[in-house]
């Protein structure tokens, strides 16, 4: 397992993926699920990260007796309208940046989000073109699959200033969606997208792989620097340990500036990590699944020995 290649191919993911969107859109559209025109062949993660989209914004609309938004929902294809997609290296993703007045807040979430909808629209060109050279660095480090299965539908944030602190973050009820701000640079936005689809893969894993962590052991997390569920112990132990194999594998291809930022990130991590290390033996001992903590074990060592 010496590709992070590897560590992403995990057969029971693919099959809930796949189940997953099957579900949804034969509950959305039944004619279609049924005849095989609802789904798009070899693009399993879109299609998972859409059918949710279209779950959440059907619900919605019934919620609002909004017959025609939610009749939009139930005819929408299956990798979500042609007019959002762009091209990338790892397939059609949707890159969306919308105003952040028009995110929402509410219970599916603690975070604001936003659901593709009939008035959404692609973020402007500049944007995707960033998101996809974004895509491309990832995938010439050896994450394109997970960035393929986990990072379909990227909301693009707030554009900032390289040294300023970037936020990131998913949802559990969004499988599949990424929100990020951005510093115009593709490989910082390609750590922020590996982050967070690292968290999407994950929590997938955890589902595919009929996993509940319990909840009864505490650690402490150096990078909230609180005490943490085991789930959010070993989230912060693999995500970031993710963004150190990345950060590792393109420091030499970049530019001054932003070499100079990565490895200062690069070292912090390593700091951050270090202090784990008693404790993730502990929580990783909380999986049942031997695969699955053989992965995560892997991942947390790799990046301990950069």
């Amino acid at each position: 397992m010496n590709e992070p290649t590897a560590v992403f191919a995990l057969a029971p993911i693919q099959r809930l993926q796949r189940s997953r969107a099957r579900q949804i859109h034969t509950l959305l559209q039944p004619d279609a699920a049924q005849s095989g025109t609802a789904r798009v062949g070899g693009q399993a993660g879109l299609e998972y990260a859409v059918a949710h989209h279209l779950l959440e914004g059907a619900e919605v609309a019934a919620r609002a007796y909004d017959q025609d938004t939610f009749a939009w929902y139930t005819r929408t294809s299956a990798a979500g309208p042609t007019g959002l997609h762009t091209p990338t290296t790892v397939g059609l993703r949707i890159i969306l940046a919308p105003d952040l007045i028009d995110l929402s807040r509410s219970k599916i979430s603690e975070t604001p989000y936003v659901l593709i909808s009939p008035a959404t629209t692609s973020a402007p060109q500049e944007l995707c073109e960033l998101a996809a050279s974004a895509f491309s660095v990832a995938a010439e480090a050896g994450f394109g699959t997970l960035l393929a299965g986990h990072a379909a539908i990227v909301v693009v944030l707030r554009r900032k200033q390289l040294g300023d602190t970037l936020d990131s973050w998913t949802i559990t009820r969004l499988p599949g969606t990424v929100f990020a701000d951005h510093v115009d640079e593709p490989a910082v936005l390609a750590r922020d997208l590996v982050h967070e689809a690292g968290h999407n893969w994950l929590n997938d894993g955890l589902a595919a792989c009929g996993v509940k962590i319990s909840d009864e052991m505490r650690f402490f997390s150096p990078w909230k620097r609180t005490i943490r569920s085991a789930f959010g112990f070993l989230h912060a132990c693999w995500a970031f340990p993710l963004t150190m194999i990345f950060t590792a594998r393109v420091l030499d291809e970049l530019s001054d500036p932003v070499r100079a930022f990565m490895t200062a990130y690069l070292v912090q991590q390593r700091d951050l990590l270090a202090a784990t290390d008693g404790d993730h033996a502990r929580a990783l001992a909380l999986l049942p699944d031997d695969d699955l903590r053989q992965r995560l074990h892997h991942v947390h060592q790799t990046a301990r020995d950069l």
